[in-house]
């Protein structure tokens, strides 16, 4: 069960101008990610993926060559399945034995960032070895499954107010969702022109579907205090990301000031950042990206805090087929999960890098029993877009 290679390709996958779509982020015309393939001597092989940007799109290449040249290189020889070991190691770097020895963490440099984006890509490879050298899936081994499947939300919704309500139906109709995410903030202009497209969504969705809205943390603590009040007769489900991860506090200000649910936590790395939002009580529902956040290992660190504060958890899973993948199992372990985000954007890397794509059917998405993550690779796929 020895390491014997660790290897990552940036991979890079144009998307066709007809499926494009505009957010503050531009115009999204390609969708990219970071694939981490770990071999054991015995001829196990695990999958990870890490990115570089919660958005779609973003260079990869740097994360790519850290997680080759820097961090696989600190495993080779190493035994696959002492994954807690490996995590505190690569993350207090030359002080990982003093970590190890005296229980608490000696971190160098790169405590956030795309250091730990490389870290959580390479857990989750670890974690699909293990899965696979027990013939288990990775719930089994994160204490077993609660459901057999679990509610999903469409998340998409970035039309104009005359076009929403159409969009967000059609996502409804598609998959049979009883809950939609819409893109709302700096994009929109003023702040009353995305409680006007909040509006208009409502109005086409009737009383019975739940509206997430999500502003990527590009409102002011004052704006989105006042789209809360704009918006409070329609019945929002959460209000994701009002203001910038960099300002805490500031979310906490908002908290304070509606009863929406805030929802944040995808820009967020390690349970250290995570226990701060806590205890500022920032947030009501918790979103860790597991290939930005740490991984697995560390999203479960993540969601003993949620339970402990009685915070939900709710993952992002804007990526690809492998983090998706390690968020339902997060999910399907852990008891302060509650949804997961089921992308309806142009998606290569989630439906197109593996053939056990999820599947939506009547709002919720089943939880695999497959040995590991559960996902192979698409390996002509790889080949297609990987970027030298």
């Amino acid at each position: 069960m020895k390491i014997r290679s660790v290897k990552a390709w940036w991979l890079h996958v144009p998307i066709p101008e007809s499926q494009q779509h505009r957010s503050d982020f531009g115009v999204v015309d390609a969708f990219d990610m970071t694939l981490i393939r770990i071999e054991t001597e015995c001829g196990l092989v695990g999958h990870g993926e890490a990115k570089s940007t919660v958005a779609s799109a973003g260079n990869n290449r740097a994360l790519a060559i850290m997680i080759e040249k820097e961090l696989g290189p600190q495993l080779i020889g190493q035994d696959c399945r002492t994954i807690s070991k490996h995590w505190e190691n690569l993350y207090s770097g030359v002080r990982g034995h003093y970590a190890l020895d005296r229980g608490h963490v000696f971190p160098i440099l790169g405590r956030r960032g795309i250091t730990i984006s490389a870290i959580s890509g390479i857990d989750i490879a670890l974690w699909d070895i293990l899965g696979q050298s027990l013939n288990s899936p990775v719930w089994q081994l994160l204490g077993g499954r609660r459901h057999e499947k679990m509610p999903a939300y469409a998340s998409g919704g970035w039309a104009s107010a005359d076009k929403i309500g159409d969009q967000l139906l059609s996502y409804v109709e598609k998959g049979g969702f009883k809950a939609v995410k819409m893109r709302i903030g700096v994009a929109d202009g003023e702040v009353r022109h995305s409680a006007k497209r909040v509006q208009a969504a409502r109005k086409a969705l009737g009383d019975d579907i739940d509206i997430m809205c999500d502003a990527h943390g590009t409102y002011t603590v004052a704006e989105a205090k006042r789209f809360c009040r704009m918006v409070e007769e329609y019945n929002i489900a959460w209000f994701e990301e009002p203001v910038t991860a960099d300002d805490k506090k500031g979310l906490a200000e908002v908290r304070y000031s509606t009863d929406i649910p805030i929802a944040t936590g995808e820009n967020e790395a390690t349970r250290f950042s995570f226990r701060d939002l806590a205890e500022l009580r920032a947030a009501d529902i918790f979103q860790p990206d597991l290939a930005i956040c740490g991984g697995i290992t560390e999203a479960m660190r993540i969601a003993a805090i949620a339970s402990a504060y009685q915070i939900r958890l709710a993952p992002h899973l804007w990526g690809g087929a492998l983090m998706f993948a390690a968020g339902l199992h997060l999910c399907a372990a852990a008891p302060a999960a509650f949804i997961i985000e089921y992308s309806l954007g142009a998606n290569p890397m989630l439906f197109e890098l593996s053939p056990e794509a999820p599947k939506c059917t009547d709002g919720y998405v089943e939880i695999s029993d497959k040995p590991g993550l559960g996902i192979t690779i698409n390996n002509d796929f790889v080949e297609h877009y990987s970027v030298e």
